[in-house]
């Protein structure tokens, strides 16, 4: 078995300054084997970690459409903000990837995909995130997990780590895997595990976004 966190952010987010290096040592640290790098609205990070992570990395990227985020895993090929929810699942089907919904009951942010526009894409969903690290209230989880399970839809979980220290407050421990089908089989086999972060971790991202000097690391 392996532990997957599979939402987590690097320097190349606009919200975070993360070394590669420090989520690489932070996951060795606490036994993370499996991550998936989503970076909001670019890959680069997710290819990146792949050349440099001594574990398994799958490619990722959070994406800004215009009714809220959306995961795709196993893009070869970047997804641009600013489409819609549908749009944006397509390119990502598109293209061979898999479709997740993070925090999609979480009335705290603003980006998470509103509820018409989730049951409206459930044909073409994959994965609810289940758990996020960063959640404010525990109910927001259940919602999401019940909505997982009433749609016939895989649950994952991830730290959404802005930060070295919260990766690996959330994974899914689940059976090893070398690609996508593989991975969507393991994933249905797997065990949810997860903490909520202390909510100061939001005003790190704040200030990475104050701090940030215009470009990639």
């Amino acid at each position: 078995m392996i532990k997957a966190d599979l939402h987590i952010h690097t320097g190349y987010s606009p919200d975070s300054v993360t070394p590669l290096e420090s989520i690489v040592a932070r996951c060795n640290e606490r036994g993370i084997n499996c991550v998936a790098i989503t970076d909001h609205n670019t890959i680069a990070g997710a290819l990146d970690m792949k050349r440099v992570a001594p574990f398994k990395v799958v490619v990722g990227e959070e994406i800004d459409t215009k009714e809220g985020e959306v995961i795709g895993y196993y893009l070869g090929e970047e997804i641009p903000r600013g489409l819609t929810a549908l749009e944006t699942v397509r390119r990502i089907k598109r293209q061979g990837g898999v479709v997740c919904i993070p925090h999609p009951f979480d009335s705290f942010r603003f980006s998470a995909l509103r509820r018409d526009s989730l049951e409206a894409l459930v044909p073409h969903i994959d994965i609810i995130e289940v758990f996020n690290s960063r959640l404010l209230l525990r109910r927001h989880a259940a919602r999401a997990d019940e909505f997982a399970r009433a749609h016939g839809l895989l649950a994952s979980a991830g730290s959404d780590a802005h930060t070295a220290t919260e990766v690996g407050n959330a994974y899914v421990e689940m059976p090893d895997f070398n690609d996508r089908s593989e991975f969507l089989a393991a994933l249905a086999q797997g065990t949810i595990v997860g903490r909520i972060s202390s909510p100061l971790v939001r005003l790190r991202s704040n200030w990475a976004k104050l701090g940030r000097r215009p470009g990639r690391p």
